[in-house]
């Protein structure tokens, strides 16, 4: 784990950090690509960086790279990395052991579960690929098979409900898996897996009973990807 200790962990965010460049020539603080906003409200609150920066990072799918976080919360980048370095210490030494750990990988930070509870983790995995799917699973399956490969925003838009915990169970039983990202928007896309073919007893994809003519044509749902 790379672990950046900060220099000041006193440092909290001052007027000068959040007040933009006036018309005296003044030059705007260095946000890491913010814009001259200024933070935001509930940043002036205390602890407040540090329980913004958690609440991104626990819905985050992806590592997001500290100059992201910057320019998200209009915080100069120096500050994002104090509060980072400051919270990987805080989960390290707290005075219980943590399930999480904060770790900079992939060009950017993201909640890992802990080394340490492994074990716990992997029983958890395991009793979920034994249990049945629920309904909503195998409709967002249904979906994947008939219509890979395909965004979750796109699910999201045939099912009309969101899909993101749905897809992550499909993705840990192994039934689907991701087929790069679309080329217009950019969202990631998802297809079946031959774990897929081999539970249902099929050769190829293409053996598939024919169902996908009574959903919606992906070409009409416009501008969805976002959601995924």
């Amino acid at each position: 784990m790379n672990q950046e200790h900060p220099s000041d962990p006193g440092a909290a965010i001052t007027d000068d950090d959040a007040t933009p460049a006036g018309h005296d020539g003044s030059a705007p603080s260095e946000a890491g690509g913010a814009d001259t906003e200024g933070p935001l409200p509930v940043l002036g609150e205390p602890g407040g960086l540090h329980g913004a920066l958690e609440a991104i990072l626990m819905v985050t799918d992806a590592p997001v790279a500290t100059e992201h976080l910057a320019s998200v919360l209009k915080v100069p980048t120096e500050q994002i990395r104090t509060a980072l370095a400051e919270l990987v210490r805080d989960y390290a030494e707290g005075p219980r052991p943590r399930g999480f750990e904060l770790r900079e990988a992939g060009g950017g930070w993201r909640v890992y579960s802990a080394p340490a509870f492994a074990d716990a983790v992997e029983a958890f995995v395991l009793e979920g690929q034994t249990a049945r799917l629920t309904q909503a699973s195998l409709e967002t399956l249904a979906v994947i098979a008939y219509r890979q490969p395909v965004s979750r925003g796109r699910i999201a838009a045939i099912r009309g409900v969101n899909v993101d915990s749905v897809v992550r169970t499909l993705l840990t039983r192994g039934l689907i898996e991701e087929a790069g990202q679309d080329e217009e928007g950019g969202a990631m896309r998802y297809r079946t897996t031959a774990y897929f073919l081999e539970r249902l007893g099929l050769r190829t994809i293409e053996d598939l009973p024919p169902l996908a003519p009574y959903l919606p044509d992906l070409d009409s749902l416009a501008d969805v990807d976002g959601l995924g």
